[in-house]
């Protein structure tokens, strides 16, 4: 599998070869940064670290800045490890965007949504709330009945009930990568993904549609 550090953009919209629309979310990928590699003789398993974003050395936890000078890395930002990588990488390389995907391959997109702070279940759960007439009131954007009476007279766990909602790390499969910009690092993605503009995301070769790379 291949994968890859990115930052959501924004959204705009390209133009296919038969002049339809499409909505795209543009992704910075990249260039990675490979920190460490993994073997089973050394660690278990087969695993590649990649690294995204530089920062400065004062910006970091000593953990951290300890565990990129073992590798003799400059820091980053962000970190994450992919398992059983697919292109054949070492310490110190440097994993570009077009090295893992191309026009046509499909993604799975992993990021965190947008907060959108305490709300009720008609915004959180799209309940169809109460009756605005016919002697009803002020049940217009209640849930109603949460459980029974007396019996067994507790609520069920996994109700659906007002409370925090979005900021959850969430997975949008098989979007399709409609273009590469390989000088600006750019990744063009057919459809939403999760967060706000500026996020971190990661976005590997699609699990469902393995590409050739895979």
């Amino acid at each position: 599998m291949v994968g890859l550090l990115g930052k959501k953009l924004g959204q705009t919209r390209v133009y296919a070869s038969d002049g339809s629309a499409l909505h795209v979310t543009v992704v910075e990928c990249g260039p990675n940064h490979v920190v460490q590699c993994k073997t089973p003789e050394s660690d278990g398993y087969s695993a590649v670290q990649l690294a995204f974003d530089p920062q400065k050395d004062q910006r970091l936890s000593k953990p951290k800045l300890g565990h990129y000078t073992k590798h003799k890395t400059t820091g980053f930002k962000r970190i994450r490890e992919f398992r059983d990588f697919a292109l054949d990488v070492k310490s110190g390389d440097v994993v570009k965007v077009e090295d893992c995907f191309g026009a046509g391959d499909f993604v799975d997109v992993i990021g965190t949504t947008k907060g959108r702070g305490f709300q009720g279940v008609m915004k959180r759960w799209n309940f169809g709330g109460g009756r605005a007439t016919h002697g009803a009131k002020g049940w217009k954007r209640r849930p109603g009945a949460i459980s029974w009476g007396s019996t067994p007279g507790w609520v069920a766990k996994g109700k659906k009930m007002p409370g925090h909602m979005g900021q959850r790390r969430r997975t949008v499969q098989n979007l399709k990568v409609v273009e590469v910009l390989g000088e600006d690092n750019l990744l063009l993605v057919h459809g939403a993904i999760p967060g706000a503009d500026g996020d971190y995301v990661v976005i590997r070769g699609a699990k469902k549609k393995p590409s050739k790379k895979d």
